[in-house]
């Protein structure tokens, strides 16, 4: 079952992922075409976000890393030079939210998710190609991220700032009727961006960091109880919505994972963390036709299937039974993919992956490409079984 499955992904990645995003390279003014709607429309003028940049970068470096296919490199290296010539704020430091579609900046916000992005990118980029310009820039950013961003009083990241680097409410990253001033979604992609700096930066400071984030999600995050992340918080670290987000416990599960790995840490509290969540999502999120849902605020259950958690599903319950080598997580790994191919994959000529699927089967009218809608999610699950399942 897993081979077959693996085999499905790879032939999923390399058929139709990836040439989807290597057609959205803008060769005329830099990066990827930032917009795409539903119906397959592109505009070609449309904001190029930073997030987006980043997670391009981060996709192109990691299929050439994985794969050493040569078209790869090339729209890594295009992504690359994008990020460094345009997204990058040579006067306050950081990346912007947005740039238009010729490069210069839309909306200069600076957040720290994005930054860490930044990071996150950057560092598999030096992974695949060495490359120490690069490895500088991401230092630089998490130099930027730990004097800029970081509060030392609360222990926290910070979220959303001015150009100037002066901090403002957190838009960007709040929803759901509340404003946080502390996200669960920010930490987890700092610590993500700092496992792979470590990597290729093996420096105390960035480990340290790593098992702080470690520390938090464990102490301040994490709801043992429950066994759930929760997501909003207030400067005092008090949750602000009784809110589990499905997809991001299961991603945190092997994202956790990943740290530890990489960092090499030995605490039996965290071990217990990446197996609970799993076990929580396979309890929980599960639906009838196998497919994961969004999330249940309250006891409001929010079912939409949503793109990116389908695909963070299949590796987080693939890495749970490494951990458990419990089958149960092959089979709901097995069901979570048999979903996707049926409903999520979008199979129309030039399409890619729908944003999202209503309970009936029939596609959402969101984005195909936007600044949050980019090749990094499903990009991810299909290198990661293609890493993990090598004979």
């Amino acid at each position: 079952m897993l081979k077959q499955m693996t085999a499905e992904i790879e032939k999923e990645l390399h058929e139709h992922i990836m040439p989807f995003w290597l057609e959205m390279m803008d060769r005329e003014h830099g990066g990827l075409y930032g917009f795409m709607d539903v119906e397959l429309n592109m505009d070609r003028k449309a904001d190029k976000g930073g997030i987006a940049t980043a997670r391009h970068l981060w996709a192109f470096s990691a299929a050439y890393r994985v794969t050493g296919k040569a078209a790869y490199l090339d729209a890594a290296k295009h992504a690359y030079q994008f990020m460094k010539e345009k997204l990058v704020d040579r006067e306050y430091g950081g990346l912007y939210w947005l740039v238009d579609y010729e490069g210069n900046p839309s909306d200069d916000r600076k957040h720290v998710y994005c930054q860490g992005f930044g990071v996150y990118s950057l560092s598999e980029y030096v992974r695949a190609t060495g490359d120490q310009e690069a490895l500088a820039l991401a230092r630089e950013l998490f130099e930027l991220m730990e004097e800029r961003g970081f509060d030392k009083e609360n222990n926290a990241y910070k979220e959303e700032f001015t150009r100037q680097w002066e901090e403002k409410p957190n838009v960007s990253l709040s929803e759901n009727g509340v404003l946080a001033d502390i996200t669960m979604n920010t930490h987890l992609h700092v610590l993500e961006a700092y496992t792979t700096l470590y990597r290729v930066w093996p420096d105390a400071r960035v480990k340290e960091r790593v098992e702080n984030l470690m520390n938090l999600f464990r102490d301040r995050i994490y709801d043992a109880a429950g066994k759930y992340n929760r997501v909003f918080f207030n400067k005092q670290w008090e949750s602000l919505i009784d809110l589990k987000s499905y997809g991001h416990d299961i991603e945190a599960s092997w994202l956790l994972d990943e740290a530890i790995k990489a960092a090499q840490l030995t605490d039996a509290t965290y071990d217990a963390m990446v197996k609970d969540l799993a076990y929580a999502i396979a309890d929980s999120a599960v639906l009838s036709d196998g497919s994961i849902a969004n999330e249940i605020h309250g006891d409001q259950l929010d079912d939409t299937r949503v793109w990116w958690v389908q695909a963070e599903a299949i590796v987080g319950f693939i890495n749970a039974f490494e951990r458990t080598q419990d089958q149960r997580f092959i089979e709901l790994a097995h069901g979570v993919w048999n979903y996707t191919k049926k409903y999520m994959i979008d199979r129309r000529p030039g399409g890619e992956w729908f944003w999202s699927v209503e309970a009936n089967g029939n596609p959402s009218s969101l984005n195909v490409v936007d600044p949050w809608k980019a090749s990094y999610h499903n990009g991810r699950l299909c290198l990661e079984m293609i890493e993990r399942n090598a004979d």
